[in-house]
């Protein structure tokens, strides 16, 4: 059941005359300590004043462990304030989440924000596992089906459930630097739209035509999902790490990064002020532009801070257009999805051209995708005679035997880890067990950076990268099409996954 302060929210972000306005909270690592009392103390505010419509709060935010979101927002809701919870793959199972997000429901957090999460970082005695069993579009579909009432088993049949009543956001990046990133990020979306997310909020930016790049992106292709821009003031900081790519998806352009420096010398306050002021005329501008609304954040924000850009955001709304010129910061040669409307420095509902593909696919995928195509598409012309003798090998006691020569030959090929549940063929004959730290099914995460792995910056690229790389050579169109793919069935860990692929195709 959607209690009084949810339905309010959920009607406010709906109406399109209205501008939905959010701020984000980051839970100490702690509930008895000055920040957790700090951080209520801005909450009763924001509450009192109205403007705000809803926190959202983090979860382990940058893989460091903190105060569960659940805590911090049962005390927040407390207060007549909507409470938009963070909800990551990284800590947690599908059976553990499920079991959380019925929790969740019945103390009235029915506001998430479904994300892959950031990788775990070094906790008690060392680093710890990340789980990852479930990614962000697996995540959505499954609270879509507790919505629902009815959750798909393992044999494919509905259980039933009691139902839900999750309002789900999901999150979309269009600050990349590479142009198989930007298009990624989009297809994912699409995915995410698909799976039940009912409305977006963006990765943190500072550029104008990027934001209306998303605004462009979700109208042109009918997904009808409300968005909320990202208005982040950095602190000093910040805005280095930022800039030294150190934040996981958070990217600071050069020329900005030298305009803060030049604030943050020339004046008292290191500059705050002038970034109180960038942050109004970005949502100013976001609101001008035909958003739902803004996410407003950034580390130790006072109420006064969120006052005087809420005020100064109002100054300055009927003038929104004029203010473009000051909010351009990301590179006019870097990928962007739009052509650029020269009368209104925005976009034109015009695509430009993905950059053009290499001449051939590399050797070790057109082997790989040959051996497919003949011996293990239905079509194939050697599919069922194979079939037939890895059944029979089977049925003659000789399973282990071949799961070993499968195992033996993909690892040479492909670095396998034997999970039993191969899904080779739909990412461009990359193994997501063995080459992307979170084992991601469904298009990456919102984390890399110049085409490099989040975990692995400047030594391992990302899988997404690669595989749009080697699609679009092989002359794939769209590297990511909406088919969602389903998650890891750990029943057939380490077993054969071409017995358990002959046998997903029915008996002979």
């Amino acid at each position: 059941m959607i209690d009084a302060t949810s339905a309010s929210f959920r009607r406010h972000l709906a109406d399109p005359e209205r501008f939905t306005l959010t701020f984000e909270l980051v839970p100490s690592r702690g509930g008895r300590s000055k920040e957790h009392r700090r951080t209520l103390e801005l909450a009763a505010r924001l509450a009192a004043d109205g403007r705000i419509r809803a926190v959202s709060i983090t979860e382990n935010a940058g893989g460091h462990p903190a105060l569960s979101p659940e805590v911090l927002g049962i005390e927040i809701k407390a207060m007549g304030l909507e409470v938009i919870s963070h909800f990551s793959c990284k800590d947690k199972n599908r059976n553990q989440m499920e079991s959380m997000l019925f929790g969740w429901d019945r103390a009235g957090l029915t506001s998430l924000l479904v994300i892959s999460g950031d990788y775990p970082q070094p906790g008690f005695m060392g680093k710890p596992k990340p789980v990852f069993d479930i990614d962000s579009v697996q995540a959505l579909a499954l609270i879509n089906e507790m919505n629902n009432g009815a959750i798909t088993g393992p044999d494919g049949r509905a259980m039933t459930v009691p139902p839900t009543s999750f309002f789900k956001a999901v999150a979309v990046s269009p600050f990349k630097t590479l142009r198989p990133e930007l298009d990624l990020q989009y297809a994912k979306l699409r995915r995410k739209a698909l799976a039940g997310a009912d409305f977006i909020i963006t990765q943190l930016g500072f550029d104008a035509r990027k934001y209306h790049e998303v605004l462009l992106f979700v109208r042109e292709s009918g997904l009808g999902l409300p968005i909320l821009g990202n208005v982040f003031i950095p602190n000093l900081t910040v805005m280095k790490m930022m800039y030294r790519g150190e934040i996981p998806g958070c990217v600071i352009p050069e020329p900005l990064h030298r305009r803060l420096l030049a604030e943050a010398e020339n004046a008292a306050d290191k500059g705050k002020a002038a970034r109180l002021d960038r942050g109004a005329k970005l949502l100013a501008v976001l609101q001008g532009m035909g958003f739902a609304g803004a996410h407003i954040g950034g580390p130790g924000l006072t109420y006064e801070d969120i006052d005087f850009l809420l005020n100064r955001a109002a100054d300055y709304a009927a003038d929104w257009r004029e203010l473009l010129a000051d909010l351009c910061w990301w590179p006019e040669d870097g990928p962007w999805l739009f052509h650029r409307d020269e009368g209104s420095g925005l976009n034109l509902p015009s695509p430009t051209a993905p950059p053009p593909a290499a001449p051939r696919p590399p050797l070790s995928y057109r082997f790989a995708d040959l051996v497919h195509r003949h011996f293990f598409s239905e079509q194939g012309r050697f599919f069922a005679p194979t079939r037939a003798f890895c059944l029979a090998l089977e049925r003659r006691g000789y399973a282990r035997l071949l799961g070993l020569f499968e195992h033996f030959s993909k690892y040479l090929l492909f670095h396998c880890r034997n999970c039993g549940d191969c899904r080779l063929a739909d990412l461009g004959y990359i193994c997501p067990q063995a080459r992307c730290a979170k084992y991601l099914l469904n298009g990456p995460c919102g984390g890399s950076r110049d085409g490099w792995c989040e975990v692995f910056p400047g030594s391992r690229r990302c899988l997404y990268v690669l595989m749009y790389e080697r699609l679009r050579a092989a002359g794939v169109s769209d590297p990511l099409p909406l088919l969602t793919a389903p998650p890891r069935d750990w029943r057939r860990d380490n077993t054969s996954s071409w017995l358990n692929f002959f046998h997903d195709h029915g008996p002979l």
